[in-house]
């Protein structure tokens, strides 16, 4: 059976707190795990949250800060220690390749896992499979700075009304799902378009083109959103987003279920998060991220 879950390790921004770690998130897609930005202390947050190193498939880092990336060593060594039986492939910004070389060789330790490296340059395709295709685009932050979107290929919808009218049933239809036709009834003729499931993960940015392209549909958006409104200014000089605007952005987009994350230490009570994203016109589903939580993607619609 087919799992879609987003694991929260850590929603800490720049410094870990008594409550929250630093960042760290898992997204369980059917058969495969990708691993988005693992700060410092993931390896331990992964072993509370049952999250293992089998677990993992894909990691994704939006861009080399320490709250972002400094548990990559650990987590790289975790998977060798513990011989994951499949490759696993590493994205991140091509311009600190320094730093992913730095922290994948940060100390000895033996290599048995095939780890590919892929970074990312530009926007664009960064795979593409069965289950869905992984994206990246460029987004606004001092040093530069990634978002990954996850998309299902789109499928078809079974209507059952007009199998019945055409007199489908039983075996026949599991036959004209998988070659196209029968009997001269297409597959068109018997169900409709079902567009594929879509999440979206937008970390350290100021509002830009980017954080637009990538929440536009989707299903989850994970986001970060490190200030209160007030703090509008600091938000924008630091590369950074509000409450308000996160909110604003999935609500233009259409997003179904909204996680917010990225929490900077200044601020004590999250529910303040969770009234300035309802202020700004958001009305589908709303999380605000704490760690160890596990969310759901929702599921498809029809």
């Amino acid at each position: 059976m087919s799992v879609r879950e987003f694991v929260v390790l850590g929603t800490a921004s720049q410094v870990p707190t008594r409550h929250r770690n630093h960042n760290g998130y898992l997204l369980r897609w059917d058969g495969e795990g990708i691993l988005f930005d693992p700060g410092e202390g993931t390896q331990r947050q992964m072993l509370r949250a049952g999250v293992a190193a089998h677990d993992i498939n894909r990691i994704c880092v939006t861009h080399f800060h320490g709250d972002h990336s400094l548990g990559l060593a650990g987590v790289i060594q975790r998977i060798n220690l513990d011989r994951v039986p499949h490759p696993v492939t590493a994205h991140y910004p091509a311009s600190g390749q320094k730093f992913f070389d730095r922290l994948r060789y940060a100390t000895a330790y033996r290599e048995t896992v095939q780890l590919a490296e892929e970074p990312v340059a530009e926007d664009g395709i960064l795979a593409r499979g069965d289950a869905y295709t992984l994206d990246a685009v460029r987004l606004s932050h001092p040093v530069e700075s990634f978002g990954y979107r996850v998309t299902e290929p789109d499928g078809r919808r079974i209507r059952p009304e007009l199998l019945a009218r055409h007199g489908i049933k039983g075996p026949d239809v599991g036959r004209i799902q998988r070659e196209g036709s029968l009997g001269g009834v297409t597959l068109d003729e018997v169900s409709e378009a079902r567009a594929g499931q879509r999440f979206a993960f937008v970390m350290d940015t100021r509002l830009c083109e980017g954080v637009e392209v990538l929440a536009a549909g989707c299903d989850m958006l994970v986001i970060e959103s490190t200030f209160l409104d007030e703090d509008v200014q600091l938000a924008t000089d630091h590369g950074h987003l509000t409450a308000g605007q996160a909110a604003r952005v999935a609500r233009d987009g259409g997003v179904r279920h909204l996680v917010l994350t990225h929490f900077s230490q200044r601020y004590g009570d999250p529910s303040e998060f969770e009234r300035q994203a309802r202020a700004a016109g958001f009305e589908g589903e709303l999380t605000i991220a704490a760690d160890l939580v596990r969310v759901p993607v929702p599921k498809r619609t029809g």
